[in-house]
């Protein structure tokens, strides 16, 4: 029989073949060395090095290698979109990441097209979401291009919220469409060297006409004050660490890590009560060692929010900020906490709420920031939840403060004190004005009033101390504060298995 011309000749792939591997050659970046050179120049990785890095190695299944713009006068590999499936530490996940070096990152006609079809990939299978966003918006050259003009992307990002975690990454210039679908991410990673906004330096200067260059007018420590950004990492190769840690919380339990030293809880708090302390050292007395991820950290700082790992089991936890305006909750604490609840509840992540609060902030400045409505967002969070959660009082419990941070009323799981813990319905020097305002009024000396303030205040402390309150039964116990990740791991344990979930419980604020 004579041999056919189509058929391989000494292992050589045959033309059909050949071309297809030629054509997916032609988008690896060791074969697009000018792209790569540019790209080495500003000191980023490539879009397929932060997808391998991240990527357990060989698991990762390319979508749309082959597309190229629509706009035929263009080139571009994979239309400047690299997405995909794959896994990390063996949990599948999907990945896409917007690739600076083609056009700089901009979504297009057929990178659109990409990212819908992606999008509904991760709904039907369930997958968790890691998007690199860098990228400078819609591709202007496309503008008469209407063969998509209803794209998806948007509408599907959001659609995701709730269902998957989506985890968006930010390491260079980031405007417009791209830092859209940053900002539907429930979580945002930036390094340093990102620029942020929604809408970039050519828009600016047309509508307000001020020239300012990406970094002036989106610098990364802007975003993290204001809290648009949860991490703000070095570089890359941290973005990829924090990614993967971020990753395990949503993958069950895990090998228990290193004890920290418990014993060390017992000093945390203070013996002079008006004294601040770091309530960070109390997460890390309880967690994991090595397994606290705080996010906002610059935004909200009256609190702290973490996900931890206790003897490898996952948990948010929510803390009061003694070191900040004595832990009272403002508006900027009340919305970082109250998201917060919503992300560990869509996703069923048990949660420890550590409280030490004299209550909600006071006065005319906090008030004009609605205070009113903020603070009642973690209650509408809280209330309606149903991840369960547990309490502990390491000191001040006072007013609508303490009931928001975890008490009775809104049914924690399990609800303890440490020896510290001092309770009331409102601040007590407040309660002491308001009480004896007769006979402080009467004290004509500054110093001596206050002096009178501060014992009266220090008898009604001395009937609210946990032992007292306890005695009352108005929490379940008083814990030595070195038992406190014991107890913790006594509370994870004890829960039920969580049922496979097929449906969205919730959707997540975006703020």
């Amino acid at each position: 029989m004579a041999e056919s011309k189509n058929e391989p000749k000494g292992g050589e792939p045959r033309p059909d073949l050949a071309a297809v591997l030629q054509a997916k050659a032609k988008t690896l970046d060791e074969n697009r060395p000018e792209a790569m050179a540019k790209r080495k120049k500003t000191g980023h990785w490539t879009a397929r090095q932060n997808i391998s890095s991240l990527l357990d190695r060989g698991s990762f299944q390319e979508y749309g290698q082959l597309a190229k713009p629509a706009f035929n006068l263009r080139d571009g590999p994979a239309d400047g979109l690299i997405m995909g499936i794959g896994s990390v530490s063996g949990q599948s996940i999907a990945v896409a990441a917007y690739d600076y070096t083609v056009h700089a990152g901009t979504q297009a006609t057929i990178s659109h097209a990409k990212c819908d079809r992606l999008f509904h990939v991760v709904e039907n299978l369930k997958l968790p979401l890691v998007f690199w966003t860098e990228g400078g918006g819609w591709r202007p050259h496309e503008n008469n291009i209407a063969a998509r003009d209803f794209e998806e992307t948007f509408a599907m990002m959001a659609k995701l919220s709730g269902q998957v975690p989506t985890l968006g990454v930010v390491a260079g210039r980031c405007f417009a469409g791209n830092a859209n679908v940053a900002g539907l991410c429930d979580t945002l990673i930036a390094t340093k060297k990102a620029a942020l906004g929604m809408a970039g330096p050519p828009l600016v200067e047309s509508a307000l006409g001020i020239k300012l260059t990406p970094e002036e007018l989106g610098p990364p420590e802007v975003h993290e004050a204001s809290g648009a950004i949860d991490i703000l990492v070095e570089d890359e190769a941290e973005a990829i660490e924090v990614a993967k840690l971020y990753l395990s919380y949503f993958r069950g339990d895990s090998p228990p890590g290193d004890e920290p030293n418990v014993m060390a809880l017992r000093d945390v708090v203070p013996e002079n009560p008006r004294r601040a302390y770091d309530v960070r050292k109390v997460i890390n007395g309880i967690a994991d060692a090595g397994s606290v991820l705080e996010l906002r950290p610059q935004f909200g700082k009256a609190a702290v929010i973490a996900l931890i790992k206790v003897q490898g089991k996952s948990m948010g936890v929510i803390a009061n900020q003694p070191m900040v305006l004595a832990g009272a909750m403002d508006s900027p604490a009340c919305d970082k906490i109250a998201r917060f609840i919503q992300l560990c509840d869509a996703h069923d992540i048990p949660m420890l709420y550590l409280c030490d609060t004299p209550g909600l902030m006071v006065g005319p400045e906090v008030e004009a920031t609605a205070l009113v409505r903020h603070s009642s967002r973690i209650l509408t969070a809280a209330v309606n939840a149903t991840a369960p959660f547990m309490t502990v009082v390491l000191r001040k419990a006072y007013g609508l403060g303490y009931y928001m941070m975890g008490s009775l009323p809104i049914h924690p799981a399990l609800l303890v004190a440490w020896p510290t813990a001092e309770f009331g319905a409102m601040g007590l020097e407040g309660a002491v004005k308001i009480t004896h305002k007769k006979e402080l009024e009467e004290i004509t000396d500054h110093k001596e009033r206050l002096q009178r303030e501060r014992v009266l205040a220090d008898e009604i402390r001395a009937r609210n101390t946990a032992l007292e309150v306890a005695a009352r039964y108005e929490f379940d116990d008083v814990i030595d504060p070195a038992d406190t990740r014991d107890v913790v791991t006594k509370f994870l344990n004890a829960l039920p298995p969580v049922p496979k979930r097929t449906t969205r419980k919730r959707t997540i604020d975006n703020w």
